[in-house]
């Protein structure tokens, strides 16, 4: 062990001091190794991994919410797309104290379905698996227009706050707050960060300042259905026409 010791510290003296000698790796092994059934167990790293798996499985499997008919993904407009996108906005209001006009899941990121039955912790992280942030921006109408026309390129998103047809991968009678949405006027929206640095070709939106809190999304879709929950309200969405196809 001393000898170890000793090796690792004068190697680390010397990558340290030698500054002029950089070290560089030349040559590159490995070894791949099939796991199967009839691989053997290793029992002393099933006891080292066991408690931090009984952890997880016990956070995870927490129930928080229910479902009466379950909810899938689908284009212009689905269940669980008015459910996601609800929550933002609700949540987005109370965690920023501000009046959100329009909230907005991009499609690619809805990754998973709600069954119906008890609503667990982790189908939450399988629904959102990624650590977006929801963050808001004023843009003006101008801007929105560009944006909404971005989502009904691409097959109509996830929204709320917002009606709209869509006509040759253009938004068209756009209402806004159960107003005619009007180009002259700036508007609050929540969106994940990574929409609004330009993701899922929103460039329009990339440069506009942000108000961030470090609110998760996926935190967010816990806290609305566990509000709904207390609530003894089901985390059920409805078809609305929020997003149809004028063609």
């Amino acid at each position: 062990m001393k000898c170890r010791i000793y090796i690792g510290y004068a190697l680390a003296c010397c990558l340290i001091i030698s500054c002029k000698q950089p070290l560089q790796q030349s040559v590159v092994q490995y070894q791949g190794f099939q796991i199967n059934k009839q691989t053997p167990v290793d029992s002393s790293l099933i006891r080292l991994i066991e408690p931090y798996g009984n952890q997880l499985k016990s956070s995870m499997g927490k129930v928080i919410g229910h479902s009466l008919n379950g909810m899938s993904k689908k284009q212009p407009e689905s269940e669980i797309g008015n459910y996601m996108a609800d929550a933002m906005k609700e949540m987005a209001e109370k965690k920023f104290g501000i009046k959100v006009d329009a909230s907005f899941v991009n499609y690619g990121g809805v990754r998973s379905y709600i069954a119906k039955g008890d609503v667990t912790v982790g189908q939450i992280f399988e629904l959102m698996p990624f650590d977006n942030l929801v963050v808001l921006q004023e843009i003006k109408g101008t801007v929105l227009q560009q944006f909404l026309d971005a989502t009904a390129s691409d097959g109509g998103w996830p929204l709320s706050g917002v009606k709209m047809e869509i006509k040759d991968k253009k938004a068209i009678h756009i209402i806004i707050g159960g107003k005619a949405f009007d180009k002259n006027v700036s508007y609050w929206i929540a969106n994940s960060d990574y929409v609004a640095n330009g993701g899922s070709n929103c460039s329009m939106l990339k440069g506009i300042h942000q108000e961030n809190k470090g609110y998760l999304l996926r935190d967010a879709l816990i806290d609305y259905t566990v509000e709904s929950s207390a609530k003894g309200k089901s985390i059920d969405s409805n078809i609305e026409n929020r997003v149809v196809n004028a063609n």
